[in-house]
């Protein structure tokens, strides 16, 4: 569960229906490219690759929280966390970030948060794993690494 009462629902692409798949893409540009003001190009090929698991929560029908994990290879990737900003402080985030954790078996996880997540994400157990970075849109990135093989127990972080 994430939140209140509202499951996560995890998928591959060919999982997703159209309508789905629509409004996940459309809360990660309304949350990176329209509140960030990051004009970027968020549909960057990797959301249909056989190994990426969207997961999301969703409200009235509609996703209000999204991320995505990769299939890095020799590590699982989580990217493109997003929550609606209706629906922040809600828990929404570390319900999705527990659930994708749940999901990363076997392998290491990495992620590039925006700096001033680091101590969120840290909650959760990962680690700076390397030079903090600004993107081509000015905001700072810190590489950071949870070290998992098996399933985790994962540490209860607040929503950000």
């Amino acid at each position: 569960m994430s939140g209140p009462d509202l499951p996560v629902r995890s998928a591959g692409f060919d999982e997703l229906s159209s309508h789905t798949a629509y409004r996940l893409w459309a809360l990660r540009s309304e949350v990176f490219v329209v509140e960030q003001a990051a004009a970027y190009l968020d549909l960057d090929g990797r959301d249909v690759e056989a190994g990426t698991r969207h997961l999301w929560v969703e409200a009235d029908g509609l996703p209000v929280a999204t991320l995505r994990v990769l299939d890095d290879g020799d590590v699982w990737r989580i990217g493109r966390v997003a929550t609606a900003s209706a629906q922040r402080g809600r828990g929404l985030a570390a319900g999705l970030v527990r659930a994708a954790l749940a999901e990363c078996v076997g392998r290491p996880v990495v992620l590039d948060a925006q700096s001033y997540l680091t101590d969120w994400y840290a909650g959760f157990g990962f680690v700076v794993h390397g030079a903090e970075y600004v993107d081509e849109d000015g905001i700072p990135h810190t590489p950071m690494r949870l070290d998992i093989v098996a399933a985790p127990e994962v540490r209860q972080a607040t929503d950000f």
